[in-house]
């Protein structure tokens, strides 16, 4: 693998230095002279496409490392400028921590300036610095006039704060200052923690002979290392990577901020394309539906519906998207919260910034934050701020009721750190269960529901000794593994009492009523009668003008009670009718030897209907030991009768 480095790594490097994680991303209005000015920093001429080097213009992404004194290797992502390839700039441009803005000095500010400008500021982009390229094609004056429209533009803007450099790629003038001013902001980025979740949104996707599938990006968080196992995102495939690239070096691990190619074995070319999303970790999930506080341009054309359909920009992904707001408008300058139905699902997490583009006329309309990125398919917006996790938990938990929410997924959820979601559980109020946390209110409203249904089935079946546990927990509102818990922690806190599969409330006590004892008399009567031979229980309710299901239930009290014994299953005996039945064996089988059933059939006088049953019972019961030829009595006492 090392041998095609130069085939498909996601830039190249000169110096040999390592990548550092800070990625930088140009910005500006067509033919400023961005790639010039990347080729002149870094002598990577990054317009690779025949097409771009033909019409003398970005239309793909192109990458290259710059070393800065101080800081180290940088990764630059160079983007389109041309109004066509907004959409372009959008996936280069999410993910970057530094921005490079580039003004032609004999053209200044232009539309595509402004619209890169208010993408940068929609996506929090702070630390940036402004190139005003081709000074050596205007006098002094002229600069001067420039540079003060450069700063007022700035002034309303993220990028208020950045130095403004006077540079030209041709003559190399103000190069020097520009990488100074550069690694002064980059020193100024915070680092990314590399101990969190990877992701990596993917912007090409190629194949190479000998090594796969292969996949470049910039590493938004975590780690990734060799033949780890990924997952990718909208396909929800399964992949192994095979290596890695960082800055244009085999590397074993990539960090967050790093600039890296990923060969993947398992993952088909077709499976893959600008927009897809590699993942580690069972936090993240596909969405439809997210939460977001969204704003408009100040100088936004229109305002928004509460209906209204837009193009939604998030790394490198991009789908059709309606914002669903309360009976109002989104007017430019005003955030509101919003629920966003997407077209198509994507990646996202709870912090991530997005951008709104119109599809027609095409223009960028404003952006936003995701505050939830898995809300329900009905959502309500939010409308509470400013946000913080344990707000947002609470009000996720409350949300979402008996069904609880996924710990596993509130890195994601909430825009935490993995190791801040223990913490975070231990300070709240609700109520744990497995993998889930569920409100304190849901949790009371599942235990009163479970002692409702419980007291119903009690007041139903006043004899039986409980429920079947598995009855009462399909009977409850909640998934398995919540219902499970629910009543494992009521058993466990005395509310309800287990016994052989069965629960029942502490107070509930079986009782006979007075037409139930008057049947079960009637019932002892009939089993009296039949002897050695007594009917199926069905038999008994026919005769008896009874459901069977009354039948069943009154034969399984009176077992419980001791009276009667199931002989097999829909078939008791009295056990006055047993023990005398017994009696005749004991009394008959004198010889240390085994009888035949033939035998046995002689001395108790009963068809074979009623003869193997009965032996069975003795079997079971440690009366009598089966052998190859038939029955012999037990030498060891019988196990003693349970009442």
């Amino acid at each position: 693998m090392g041998g095609r480095c130069a085939r498909w790594n996601c830039g190249r490097s000169s110096d040999g230095s390592t990548g550092a994680p800070v990625i930088l991303g140009t910005a500006g209005h067509i033919d400023h002279g961005k790639t010039t000015l990347v080729h002149a920093l870094t002598g990577v001429h990054t317009d690779r496409l025949p097409e771009e080097k033909r019409r003398g213009i970005t239309i793909e992404l192109g990458f290259a490392p710059l070393g800065l004194d101080g800081v180290g290797q940088v990764g630059v992502v160079d983007v389109p400028g041309h109004e066509a390839f907004v959409r372009t700039m959008v996936a280069g441009a999410t993910g970057i921590d530094l921005a490079l803005l580039v003004v032609a000095a004999d053209s200044g500010v232009m539309p595509q300036t402004r619209e890169h400008l208010a993408i940068l500021s929609l996506l929090g982009i702070t630390a940036g610095v402004v190139a005003i390229t081709k000074s050596d094609l205007v006098d002094a004056e002229w600069l001067a006039l420039v540079e003060d429209d450069v700063r007022t533009t700035l002034a309303a803007s993220s990028l208020a704060s950045a130095q403004v450099i006077a540079v030209s790629s041709t003559t190399g003038a103000g190069l020097d200052a520009l990488r100074q001013a550069l690694a002064h902001a980059a020193a100024s980025v915070p680092a990314r923690s590399s101990d969190d979740i990877f992701r990596l949104p993917v912007d090409r996707a190629f194949t190479v002979r000998g090594t796969g599938t292969v996949v470049t990006g910039t590493v938004w968080s975590g780690t990734l290392v060799r033949d780890a196992a990924v997952r990718l995102f909208p396909s929800n495939a399964t992949a192994r990577v095979r290596g890695l690239h960082a800055h244009g070096h085999v590397v074993d691990t990539v960090h967050a901020g790093d600039r890296a190619a990923i060969a993947l074995v398992g993952v088909e070319l077709d499976q893959v394309h600008r927009g897809s999303v590699l993942v580690q970790s069972d936090a993240w999930g596909e969405t439809r539906v997210i939460r977001a506080d969204v704003m408009l341009l100040p100088h936004a054309a229109s305002t928004l519906g509460p209906r209204s359909r837009v193009r939604f920009h998030l790394g490198t992904s991009e789908v059709g998207a309606r914002l669903v707001v309360r009976d109002t408008e989104i007017e430019a300058g005003v955030t509101l919260s919003a629920r966003v139905v997407l077209d198509q699902p994507v990646v996202v997490r709870a912090g991530d910034r997005f951008v709104l583009r119109a599809a027609s006329p095409v223009a960028t309309l404003g952006g936003g934050i995701v505050t939830d990125p898995l809300a329900p398919l009905r959502a309500k917006p939010w409308h509470v701020a400013p946000r913080d996790p344990r707000t947002t938990l609470d009000l996720l938990a409350r949300e979402a009721g008996s069904a609880g929410v996924l710990i596993r997924e509130l890195p994601v959820r909430l825009g935490i750190m993995p190791r801040d979601v223990v913490p975070l559980l231990d300070s709240v109020q609700g109520w744990r269960v497995g993998g889930r946390l569920l409100d304190g209110a849901a949790r009371a409203s599942l235990v009163d529901a479970a002692i409702a249904t419980l007291q119903d089935y009690h007041r139903a079946h006043p004899i039986e000794p409980g429920a079947p546990l598995q009855w009462l927990r399909s009977r409850l509102r909640a998934s398995d593994e919540v219902a499970t818990g629910l009543l494992a922690s009521m058993i466990e806190s005395g509310v309800l009492v287990a016994t052989a599969g069965t629960v029942a409330h502490r107070e509930f006590v079986p009782r006979l009523d007075a037409g139930r004892e008057t049947l079960s008399m009637t019932i002892c009567a009939a089993l009296t009668a039949a002897g050695a031979e007594p009917p199926t229980v069905d038999e008994l309710a026919l005769a008896l003008s009874v459901t069977p299901e009354a039948a069943n239930e009154l034969m399984r009290w009176l077992a419980r009670d001791g009276s009667t014994v199931a002989l097999e299953p829909g078939r008791y005996n009295l056990r006055e009718a047993l023990d005398r039945l017994r009696g005749v064996l004991s009394s008959g089988m004198t010889e240390p030897r085994e009888y035949a059933p033939s035998e046995l059939r002689d001395l108790l006088g009963l068809t074979r209907k009623f003869l193997i049953p009965f032996l069975e019972y003795c079997d079971r019961e440690g009366y009598t030991i089966r052998g190859e030829l038939g029955r012999r009595l037990a030498v060891i006492s019988p196990r003693p009768r349970t009442v």
